[in-house]
């Protein structure tokens, strides 16, 4: 019997991400953790308490208090349903203000290593294979052409990786996402050395997920 992995999967917005890393969790028994859940916790709970999102040390107070639940595919902050609430473009913007302080990262790390310390969990971000989990089993880096992450499909068109269009930022505001995240001094979006790059580009989920299985099932037998 193996033991159980800790599984990092990072790469900018609209590559697809969140789709394959639930895929590949739900495929192994593993938890999944979107851990951009937890910067648009801290960003939505911040508008409504009326914090300025450049006041860093409020922040990481709002970040080290925060009760959250994302069990059972919702997200529940301070005993709240907020599954949609925190998918508006406000709060994406809030998030990605929220994820530059430093101090808000520090405290949203320490509680990501916290749910991954006995492995068995599929982590999906931007800096887990480079920050959170430096020493993951598998670490994953997807990305994909930026016209393509932005580009609509057509009604009824098979799913690729970059997951419903509905959800897919336009193509300005992933150029303006991933300078900003490439470009911040805490925890910048890189590939970490010992990862493996999957271009989804071209591919649909079901093959991204293959990669990413077969790339897992190569550290020995899971337990």
């Amino acid at each position: 019997m193996g033991r159980r992995l800790v599984i990092a999967i990072d790469g900018p917005s609209g590559v697809g991400k969140g789709t394959v890393a639930r895929t590949v969790a739900g495929a192994l028994g593993y938890t999944h953790i979107d851990t951009g859940v937890m910067y648009r916790a801290v960003g939505l709970r911040a508008l409504r308490l009326g914090i300025d999102l450049g006041d860093e040390d409020a922040l990481a107070q709002v970040a080290r208090a925060l009760a959250l639940d994302m069990t059972g595919g919702r997200v529940v902050v301070e005993g709240e349903d907020v599954t949609s609430a925190i998918r508006t473009v406000e709060i994406d913007r809030a998030a990605s203000a929220v994820a530059l302080h430093p101090r808000v990262r520090k405290a949203l790390v320490a509680l990501q290593r916290l749910l991954g310390a006995e492995g068995g969990i599929v982590m999906e971000g931007r800096d887990i294979g480079t920050v959170v989990f430096p020493e993951a089993d598998v670490k994953i880096y997807l990305d994909a052409a930026p016209e393509e992450r932005g580009r609509p499909r057509a009604p009824g068109a098979p799913h690729t990786a970059r997951g419903p269009p509905e959800h897919t930022p336009k193509p300005p505001q992933l150029e303006a996402r991933d300078h900003q995240d490439s470009s911040r001094t805490a925890s910048p979006l890189s590939v970490a050395e010992d990862a493996t790059v999957i271009d989804t580009t071209t591919l649909p989920i079901p093959e991204v997920v293959a990669r990413v299985m077969a790339l897992i099932r190569a550290r020995g037998p899971l337990s």
